[in-house]
This record gives C-alpha cells, sequence and structure tokens, in this order.
C-alpha cells in the first residue's frame, strides 16, 4: 500500500519592514522641512500676531480668516518697509474717521490714497466730495479713480470725471479702474473706448493716466496694447511678496483693517519711497 504524500508546509516570512519604515522617516521629514521654511519664511508675521495682535475690529472673517490675512499682510509690509504704503476707499467705507488713518496697526505709516469719484457715464462716488477734501487736510498724497463701466459710452465717462475731479498740484494723476469684460460688445471695441478715455483725460490734465486692473486681466487684455501707462496692479495671491518691475502700485489685498475705517479696506504699495511718490504727482 503505498504511503500517502506528506505536503510540507510553508511557513510565511515576515517581509522586512525596513522600506516603510524608511518611507515613514521620508516622508515626516520633508513635512518637518516644509513646515519650518513655512514658519521661517513668515517668521515676523507669526512673532508679530503672537506678540502683539489684539482683536480690535470688525468680523467679517473668521478668526482663523482673519489671523492668516493679518500675517500675510504684516509679512508683505515689512518686507517693503522702506516704500510708500496706501489705501483706497469709496463710499462704500461710508463714514471714515480720517485723523485715526495714520497707521495700519502703529506699524506702517500710510502716506498715499486713491479715492473713488465716478463710475460710468453719470455715477458720482456720494463720498467723493467729503473724502477728496478731508485726504487734502490729512496732508495724505492723494489721487482719484473712475470706475469704468465697458458698456457706456467711453467719452461720456471721461467728461463725467473731468466735471467731477479738480487735480491741483501735489494730487497724483488720474486713474482708470477696469476690471470688468463687455457684455454688449467685443474685446476690440473695448480697447478703442478705452483708449478714447485715456486720450481724452491726458489731453484735459496734461499728464498721462495710471490704469488699475487685476494681474491676469491686464497681461490677458491690456498688456500688449497700453504697456505705455503707469501701472496699478491688483494681485492678492498669497505667495507673492514682491512688486513687478512694471507695477508703480500694487494692491496687496482687500481685507486690511485701518483705525477710523469701518470693515475691510484696499491696502497698496508705491514701487518706491515717498519723496519718489512726490515725483509722480502734478506739478
Amino acid at each position: 500500500m503505498a504511503q500517502p504524500i506528506r505536503r510540507k508546509r510553508t511557513v510565511k516570512k515576515n517581509k522586512p519592514r525596513f522600506f516603510g519604515k524608511w518611507f515613514l522617516f521620508v516622508f515626516s521629514f520633508f513635512l518637518l522641512l516644509i513646515i519650518t521654511i513655512g514658519i521661517y519664511k513668515f517668521r515676523d508675521g507669526f512673532l508679530y500676531y503672537l506678540g502683539f495682535k489684539t482683536d480690535k475690529y470688525a468680523n467679517e472673517l473668521s478668526a482663523d480668516e482673519r489671523k492668516l490675512t493679518d500675517i500675510r499682510i504684516y509679512e508683505v509690509l515689512h518686507k517693503h518697509d522702506n516704500k510708500a504704503i496706501g489705501f483706497d476707499v469709496s463710499e462704500y467705507q461710508s463714514e471714515i474717521d480720517w485723523e485715526q488713518t495714520y497707521h495700519i496697526d502703529e506699524a506702517f505709516e500710510l502716506s498715499f490714497v486713491f479715492i473713488r469719484s465716478t463710475a460710468g457715464k453719470d455715477k458720482i462716488d456720494s463720498k467723493f466730495k467729503e473724502n477728496w477734501k478731508a485726504a487734502k487736510e490729512r496732508q495724505l498724497i492723494r489721487g482719484a479713480y473712475h470706475y469704468y463701466r465697458p458698456n457706456e459710452n467711453s467719452i461720456e465717462q471721461a467728461e463725467n470725471f473731468i466735471k467731477t475731479v479738480k487735480l491741483q498740484k501735489g494730487d497724483l494723476p488720474p486713474v482708470l479702474d477696469i476690471e470688468k469684460l463687455p457684455k454688449s460688445q467685443s474685446i476690440d471695441s473695448l480697447k478703442v473706448g478705452l483708449r478714447r478715455w485715456l486720450n481724452r483725460i491726458e489731453k484735459h490734465y496734461k499728464v498721462k493716466p495710471i490704469i488699475y486692473s487685476g494681474e491676469s486681466y491686464y497681461t490677458d487684455f491690456l498688456k500688449e496694447e497700453f504697456s505705455e501707462y503707469p501701472l496699478w496692479i491688483a494681485n492678492y495671491n498669497f505667495w507673492r511678496n514682491d512688486l513687478e518691475s512694471d507695477w508703480q502700485f500694487w494692491q496687496v489685498t482687500g481685507k486690511a483693517q485701518i483705525e477710523g475705517i469701518k470693515g475691510m479696506v484696499d491696502i497698496n504699495i508705491f514701487n518706491g519711497d515717498k519723496n519718489k511718490l512726490l515725483l509722480k504727482c502734478i506739478r
């Protein structure tokens, strides 16, 4: 009788855990490195917030959003503390206590302000006259901007600005604020209208106007044909810390807080110090 064949038991060997431990170590190392770099990059902002920041303003943002926003603002302004810093306002800021608008968090002096004067062919900012006078009394370098409506006549818009804004020696050049795309015309027609507005304003005030726009909008639609104009660019990207060489002004954020102004405010950096800014003013 044949003997039954005995099968050998296969003993499962434990796979070495070396690879898993090595992967975990490398992953942890790089994660720690990224966190360390981030803390170092924004070290001044974190130290500032942890040591000196107080919650004394409006609550448009959540607590965490407010902290992150304040850290970025402080970091950017700290890096450019040799440059002139300013803000811009309109009727949306309502009543402003101009005697309080000297600094951002008592750390950065405010040197200039852009004030909305007009929008479209017939809109006059309800606070322009009051803000324009108050900025002069506050001894801020002031500038007026027009919010361009793409679907309205460009010359009528220019005339609305001209009849509203009387620039004086020491004021900044006029600003054309273009942010929207047209609904009833082509991009080429929009460019024709913008050129007409700019030419009419330059002829009247004898100074080349400033163009304000978002960086993407300017790059995609305006840069090729309007590069000869001074630029005021809005870019709120968290990771951007510097101005481009061709930016005269950089709008850093729309979520800053300034003593004397309720709610959130736009903050701007001029690509130079206050003395250089004065050279850009009407003489």
